[in-house]
């Protein structure tokens, strides 16, 4: 029968407690990829929630029409700001946390193939968001107080040119996105040499965790898609120093060019956040359905299919900007076959839950409700495939909702079951049940009270980026609706934080395996030692943890 080559128990492994309380030298000089990854899910989360008290902001002034909350200036930053730290200060860490926690744990390593690049990586990205928010000191304009970037976190130019934005904040912007991509991109060469080079003996690519298999077309990704934005920033940054005008309408550069460059990066990026919650439903509900993912083979083919097809959907952002029809066809085409492999995983998923005994622990119920608003996300993405339909909603709150389904109601659902699932192995302690059903139930149902009613907003004709609007236009009461269900995910919010804070301090102790798992992370001790494994393990199936606590049950004697 398939085994691995080690005992279940480690007497000589005897890690610490976790505590964030060790002295500030042991976190800040470390190479330890576990609190590595520790610190980009935390600065992620800080992210987070600066990046809504700033929606919570734009969603108090637009509840009402005429509203004078804030000035149009400051819902121009509002917007900017937030949509900035969302992708780049938010997704981009997540995606490198989890990778970096769980990668090295899953394949059966002691660490990645580059610790000190790992640690690099990590305080550029830092540094990068750091010189970003900096731009609220900094980024003077010209009466000389700061003011944050207010060009969009797209930065269309020519907005971004020195005749329309005189301060220095989108310099700010570019300078502070470009670092923080570098420390992407460091983190991204890291997964990749992990995975090629430091699997553990039999853990041979068809038996790779398919988180595994996510991360790796996910850091392919990334270094595919940052190069391009990094490049056109460099142009942006030359265009307002040294006056090269690559943007410049006026001395004969093309806007266009800059969307192009970064749609490049823009629509690969949307997968490249996606993926992680790709991952982690691929780990947890085969779990709480007690069954194998359906169709491993399919669902690993079709991570591969989105990474590729992806690179080619980008323009479909840009319908409306004139370009000719056969370039609006191929991509209309294009965006609509990136569907069928993103569909794949969504019947797979499915299908491993049918028939199941499910147990709908908190880490389930995030991933339904994964299932459910992500399914919206992609029939309206389908809707937005097609040109025509396109022209009439492309500046409209229709795509507002739709791309919040998609990184809302998708990643952070992903992440958030991720974050319960795998917080008994960082920490060694339970979160708690009953305040992790508060958190998703007013979670889920804010996001729904939010995002449903702007695609009527939208429908019904308003406008993308307006800070305020008239009465009697049919948009008061989806707005007022909107606005409100901020409030019960600002609650889910603080039922999370405090549920981390009392589980951290008087936590169930979790042991070592709580979930009953496969994969090789719960075969070491919860929290895990800094080298992991006392002994490497020698892997003969893609569910060895499984295979040696059963050795002797006849369902699971398959490859």
């Amino acid at each position: 029968m398939a085994s691995i080559d080690y005992p279940l128990e480690h007497p000589k492994i005897h890690p610490r407690e976790f505590s964030f309380s060790e002295t500030l030298y042991a976190w800040v000089a470390t190479v330890d990829h576990k609190r590595l990854g520790l610190m980009y899910i935390v600065s992620a989360l800080i992210f987070l929630v600066i990046a809504g008290i700033m929606a919570s902001v734009m969603r108090i002034q637009l509840a009402v029409p005429n509203n004078h909350f804030v000035d149009p200036d400051t819902f121009n930053r509002l917007f900017t700001m937030h949509g900035t730290t969302m992708v780049f200060l938010v997704g981009m860490p997540i995606v490198a946390g989890l990778s970096n926690y769980l990668v090295p744990l899953m394949i059966g390593a002691r660490d990645m193939a580059f610790p000190r690049l790992n640690a690099f990586g990590f305080w550029i990205f830092l540094f990068g968001g750091l010189l970003l928010y900096y731009s609220y000191i900094g980024g003077s304009g010209l009466s000389g107080a700061g003011s944050a970037p207010d060009v969009g976190w797209f930065a269309y130019a020519p907005l971004t040119e020195k005749a329309f934005s005189r301060g220095a904040s989108s310099d700010f912007w570019a300078l502070g996105v470009m670092v923080s991509g570098f420390g992407s991109i460091a983190s991204a060469i890291n997964v990749i040499a992990t995975t090629i080079s430091l699997r553990c003996p039999g853990m041979t690519l068809s038996r790779m965790p398919v988180f595994v298999w996510v991360m790796l077309v996910d850091a392919w990704l990334i270094l595919v898609a940052l190069p391009p934005l990094s490049a056109a920033q460099i142009m942006l940054l030359l265009d307002r120093s040294l006056g090269a005008n690559f943007f410049n309408t006026q001395a004969g550069g093309s806007a266009v060019l800059w969307q192009h460059f970064f749609w490049i990066f823009g629509h690969p990026e949307v997968y490249i956040l996606i993926f992680p919650a790709f991952g982690t439903l691929s780990e947890i509900i085969p779990i709480f359905s007690r069954k194998p993912i359906f169709g491993r083979p399919a669902m690993v083919g079709a991570v591969v299919a989105i990474g590729f097809i992806s690179l080619g959907v980008w323009a479909h952002h840009m319908f409306a900007v004139g370009m000719t029809s056969w370039s609006n066809t191929f991509f209309a085409a294009s965006s609509m076959l990136v569907g069928v492999p993103t569909g794949i995983k969504i019947f797979n998923w499915t299908a491993t839950m049918y028939g199941g005994k499910l147990r709908f622990a908190t880490p389930m119920l995030f991933c339904c409700g994964f299932l459910l608003q992500f399914l919206v996300a992609g029939l309206t993405g389908i809707m937005l495939a097609v040109a025509p339909f396109d022209w009439q909603l492309h500046d409209s709150y229709f795509v507002v909702a739709h791309f919040h389904f998609t990184l809302i109601g998708g990643l952070v659902f992903g992440v958030f079951a991720g974050l319960y699932y795998w917080f008994p192995k960082a920490t060694g302690r339970m979160l708690s049940e009953k305040l992790g059903k508060w958190h998703f139930w007013l979670f889920c149902i804010g996001f729904n009270m939010t995002f449903i009613p702007l695609h009527f907003a939208g429908m019904l004709g308003m406008p993308r980026r307006i800070y305020t609007y008239a009465a009697g236009r049919g948009w008061e009461s989806w707005n007022m609706i909107a606005s409100i269900g901020v409030i019960f995910q600002a609650a889910g919010i603080l039922f999370f934080v405090w549920n981390v804070i009392q589980s951290l301090r008087f936590g169930e102790r979790a042991g070592d395996d709580p979930w009953d798992a496969w994969t090789l992370e719960w075969a070491t001790t919860s929290p895990p030692p800094e080298y992991n494994f006392e002994k490497l393990p020698v892997v003969r199936s893609s569910r060895p943890l499984w295979d040696l606590k059963h050795p002797q049950d006849p369902d699971w004697k398959f490859e």
